[in-house]
């Protein structure tokens, strides 16, 4: 029964993203694939007084990449640098930890736990937290690079 939740819970997350959109005016953006299975995603973000103030995210891949990327930017707006990276480091934890509890934090990102099962999805569950936290050491190594992330 809470596997039939957990996969309702991801097929909404991918069939109906509310995040998957282009963020004109980025301040912070990442582009990663994974080279085995083909996912390709871009997560960018708008930063404002230290905040995410807006997180979206362009893919092309399956289903438990692009509801993980959904799910993720619901989470980390309006949260600090820090609190995203640190949200990004418990998911994470909670992907490879068959142990522990997951923290209350996660949200919809729970039901992403089930697929632990398959060792080769997590690495899908995880790309789009990979590549927002290089958006961010990005936006945080380089202040120059700032001003021409969303120009086009």
């Amino acid at each position: 029964m809470l596997e039939d939740l957990y996969r309702e819970v991801i097929l909404r997350h991918y069939q109906d993203p509310a995040n998957r959109r282009k963020l004109p005016n980025a301040d912070a953006q990442s582009f990663t694939q994974n080279p085995l299975c083909g996912d390709e995603i871009t997560v960018a973000a708008c930063i404002e007084g230290g905040r995410l103030a807006d997180a979206a995210f362009e893919a092309r891949g399956c289903s438990i990449s692009q509801a993980s990327a959904d799910m993720m930017a619901d989470l980390i707006r309006g949260k600090t640098i820090d609190a995203a990276v640190q949200l990004a480091a418990e998911f994470k934890r909670m992907m490879s930890d068959t142990d522990g509890e997951p923290s209350d934090e996660l949200g919809d990102l729970v039901a992403l736990r089930s697929i632990r099962k398959y060792p080769v999805r997590i690495k899908c569950a995880l790309l789009p937290w990979t590549t927002l936290v290089d958006a961010l050491q990005k936006y945080r190594a380089d202040p120059a690079e700032r001003s021409t992330v969303g120009a086009s």
